[in-house]
């Protein structure tokens, strides 16, 4: 119903558009099949992204990690930029919510919607996974894509919060806490450690350093530890407490 709904949301309603590096560290830090990503970052690198927008009129800026964002920080001058290109383009747009995929002997494809019936030569699926269906991603490219004729893999999670068991990390619901290391173990084993941000929810934690580590999870559950002084060592902490 919204142009842009999940763009609003991206970096704290600030977009962070891409990251000011080479292609190859984006598919070394990428930690699953990054191959996928080959052909895309090659043809559009980061540095292509921001002189894309840039071109478009919108000033960004370069914050840590590398990060890009709008000077603004303001997601809506990247939707409202979007919008504008589509604008001078005469790129038609329809509003309506697709309920099925249905291929046609020719190779192309008629999308039903609850507002009619629309053919296309091609289809992009853009639906999002199924981890915020708040913002219309409720899984439904899944099924789009196997009707398509493609396989659909084993679903595993990627940039997602983490729920907790203790009942008292609920009681910490909106508290942010910043310059803190998350280290994430399966038994004995690091499997992601990050500097950074991160937040409770009503559910459990949250936020970059969390949603990061998310993609490295095996299995169903995890331990987080949460280094809260990660530039002190044991002895400084002390001195420093006392």
């Amino acid at each position: 119903e919204r142009l842009g709904k999940k763009l609003n949301i991206t970096g704290k309603g600030r977009c962070n558009v891409t990251n000011h590096c080479g292609v190859e560290q984006v598919l070394a830090s990428t930690p699953r099949n990054s191959r996928f990503l080959y052909g895309a970052m090659t043809r559009t690198p980061p540095q292509w992204v921001e002189n894309f927008f840039e071109e478009l009129g919108v000033p960004l800026k370069v914050e840590r990690g590398n990060r890009v964002f709008p000077q603004s920080d303001r997601s809506a001058d990247i939707i409202d930029a979007l919008f504008r290109a589509l604008q001078r383009r005469k790129v038609p747009i329809l509003q309506d919510r697709v309920l099925e995929l249905r291929p046609q002997e020719d190779g192309s494809f008629t999308a039903v919607g609850e507002g009619g019936e629309y053919s296309a030569r091609t289809v992009v699926l853009a639906t999002g996974g199924a981890s915020y269906p708040a913002t219309g991603s409720t899984g439904d490219g899944y099924r789009f894509a196997r009707e398509a004729g493609h396989t659909v893999t084993e679903l595993s999670p990627a940039l997602v919060p983490f729920n907790c068991r203790e009942e008292d990390v609920k009681s910490m619901q909106g508290l942010s806490l910043r310059n803190i290391e998350v280290t994430v173990y399966d038994g004995k084993k690091v499997l992601w450690k990050e500097f950074g941000e991160m937040l409770f929810t009503h559910f459990g934690v949250s936020g970059p350093t969390v949603l990061s580590a998310s993609c490295h999870l095996k299995g169903e559950g995890c331990r987080l530890l949460i280094d809260l002084k990660p530039a002190l060592d044991e002895s400084k902490l002390d001195e420093r407490i006392l």
